[in-house]
């Protein structure tokens, strides 16, 4: 009884297998010092997770969503610098990091239920330098700066369902006070459980209207997901078939 029960434990575990896979974007190619920049509504893919990225028709401008990127400017303030991690390279100096600029929220899709075990994530220098410096390329500056104690700049992620309704949230913080982050941190996810997408958004101290003042970009790397992979139907049968046969066996004896 104890094999039965053993083999039948056995076969009901190996219904699905983990498929793990890391979102590195070095995986898609790029010229040097640039971005992704489709001028269109459009996906891409790395690793198992899909980056949606939308553009402004209307006025043919403004990306939004997720793009990927490998300029280096650390240093330069505003606008025109907004596709540049503050560290100058992905993790562990790699050639490509993924950047979001959400506008309300940007997302990521998977192909099915998927647990997103963790990222790194940082700053932009875009944003980095309005929180730190008060800089925002401006002639006469929107944003609050340098930040101060109470001060704080925060990313939500929120994961979905198959319907693309929230399961589930968490925040990671880009800056408390005057602890702004600059280098690549590692944050553990796996509290979202299994998702179908993650929604992302930004939130900060210095808002005015109903808008947050802070640019709302935020760069990300080396997303680590496992899904879940059906076993194929061929290979459940003889899984069942080998307890069947214990069964008969220990039958007889």
């Amino acid at each position: 009884m104890k094999t039965r029960l053993l083999l039948t434990a056995t076969l009901l575990t190996l219904g699905t297998s983990a498929n793990a896979a890391i979102a590195t974007f070095d995986d898609l190619t790029l010229a040097p010092e640039s971005a992704f920049s489709p001028g269109m509504d459009t996906t891409f893919t790395s690793g198992d997770a899909i980056f949606v990225t939308e553009w402004n028709e209307t006025y043919n401008c403004c990306l939004t969503g997720f793009t990927y990127s490998n300029t280096t400017d650390t240093t330069t303030a505003g606008f025109t610098n907004q596709y540049s991690a503050i560290t100058g390279s992905g993790v562990n100096g790699s050639t490509n990091y993924g950047l979001s600029n959400p506008n309300a929220a940007s997302h990521i899709n998977f192909n099915s239920a998927t647990s997103v075990s963790g990222a790194y994530f940082t700053n932009t220098t875009y944003a980095f330098l309005a929180m730190r410096d008060g800089d925002d390329g401006n002639a006469t500056p929107f944003v609050k700066g340098p930040f101060t104690d109470d001060d704080f700049f925060t990313l939500t992620v929120n994961g979905l369902d198959a319907s693309g309704s929230t399961v589930s949230t968490m925040d990671i913080s880009l800056a408390t006070g005057t602890d702004i982050v600059d280098s690549w941190v590692w944050s553990d996810m796996s509290s979202l459980g299994d998702v179908y997408g993650l929604e992302f958004s930004l939130w900060s101290s210095d808002n005015a209207f109903g808008f947050i003042n802070t640019p709302a970009y935020f760069a990300i790397d080396d997303l680590t997901t496992v899904s879940a992979v059906p076993v194929p139907a061929a290979v459940w049968l003889f899984l069942s078939g080998i307890v069947g046969l214990v069964g008969v066996a220990r039958t007889h004896k």
